[in-house]
């Protein structure tokens, strides 16, 4: 049967060069910024006092990221797909490794990764990246029992408590909000019953609202992001000088490396809140570059799952919006706690921030984004041979 598709995917290469170069340019700033941020850092840290520790750390997260990319590229997405059930088997596993005592590594109150020696494993990266791939093999698996409570819905609500329940316990909370969106994200693009994932969408809200109200923790959070200038130099610190970076750098900023809030007045500067850092260096312009950059790589992977649904590859077109929704969520997730839009959650901004575990699962998400693409275009040069 002839498929016509339209776009760049009917092209003669047989790569998304387009694609290609968003995710290196994002690379590129990445490397620049992360440098800009953490050099006062890495000066005054005793325990380093070189000012490119963070760099030489960055730049060796990023060649394990893109190792691991290259391997996930050269993997056809069939494998993916007829493994997706044990690679979220262990994510979890994982998830309940890292809170023994003795193997999870506690930082700043949180026991979220296992240590590797070279690197920190975060599970919940891993977990992100599995939620996509069980998530749409379940949805493709089960297309015809979608409309079931019971047979379509229960067993993907049952494996979401489990993952809840074990990033809580971190906790994570970020990552949970991200995983939440991933799977219920994926079963609404399956074509699951509309009056259940309303009722998904309630029970998830209220959901959200107790654990808040339940939490000291997270309540103390939700507050601060309210009104952070009422405890400036309490719950409100962050925030407050995150707002005060963005709002020094006006349109076009003050220029590549005079940022003032990273010289030890905002935290997390390299990482959570290194948008704030590029906000005050390159203003208004520098983050409309960015988030352009960001809604670029989502409009392909909604536009590659689309040429995939075409070519009657539904797994893979699954595959492609669900990594486009774990990108976009989680950057308008981060850019949103930046710009006090949403209270503080620990996540960092993709392909970006400092991080290894984070740096080598957004990579190697990216990477099985171009391999979708990449049999896409493979399929149709052999319909038009």
């Amino acid at each position: 049967m002839m498929v016509q598709l339209t776009g760049q995917s009917a092209g003669t290469t047989e790569l998304d060069e387009a694609l290609a170069w968003a995710i290196a340019l994002l690379l590129s700033i990445s490397l620049v910024m992360v440098y800009s941020a953490s050099v006062a850092y890495a000066e005054a840290d005793a325990g380093t006092q070189n000012r490119y520790y963070y760099l030489i750390r960055h730049v060796i997260f990023m060649v394990i990221g893109l190792a691991g990319g290259y391997v996930a590229f050269q993997i056809p997405t069939a494998f993916w797909q007829k493994y997706a059930g044990k690679i979220f088997l262990l994510g979890v596993l994982l998830l309940v490794l890292v809170l023994i005592p003795g193997i999870g590594r506690v930082v700043n109150g949180s026991r979220r990764w296992i240590s590797l020696f070279v690197i920190n494993l975060q599970p919940s990266e891993l977990v992100k990246l599995a939620t996509v791939l069980y998530a749409s093999d379940y949805t493709v698996r089960k297309s015809h029992k979608l409309h079931s409570l019971t047979q379509g819905f229960l067993p993907m609500f049952v494996a979401m408590v489990v993952v809840a329940f074990l990033l809580l316990r971190e906790p994570d909370f970020g990552a949970l909000m991200v995983v939440m969106a991933i799977a219920m994200g994926v079963l609404f693009l399956g074509g699951i019953n509309m009056r259940i994932f309303s009722g998904l969408a309630v029970m998830a809200l209220v959901s959200i609202v107790l654990l808040i109200v339940s939490s000291p923790y997270r309540l103390k959070r939700v507050l601060g992001f309210m009104d952070p200038w009422d405890d400036p130099f309490g719950k409100g610190y962050q925030l407050s000088h995150s707002l005060i970076a963005i709002g020094r750098g006006e349109w076009f900023g003050v220029g590549l490396g005079a940022s003032v809030e990273k010289l030890f007045y905002l935290p997390e500067a390299h990482t959570d809140f290194i948008l704030a850092v590029i906000a005050e260096e390159f203003g208004f312009v520098g983050i409309c570059v960015l988030i352009g950059l960001y809604a670029w790589i989502v409009r392909r992977a909604f536009h590659i799952g689309v040429e995939s649904k075409k070519l009657e590859r539904y797994y893979q077109a699954l595959v492609a919006q669900g990594l486009g929704i774990w990108l976009g969520i989680q950057a308008f997730f981060n850019i949103g706690v930046n710009m006090g839009l949403l209270p503080t959650k620990g996540l960092t901004l993709p392909l970006m921030s400092f991080g290894g575990s984070a740096m080598l699962f957004n990579l190697i998400s990216m990477a099985l984004l171009l391999r979708v693409d990449y049999e896409n275009r493979r399929i149709m040069r052999g319909y038009k041979g």
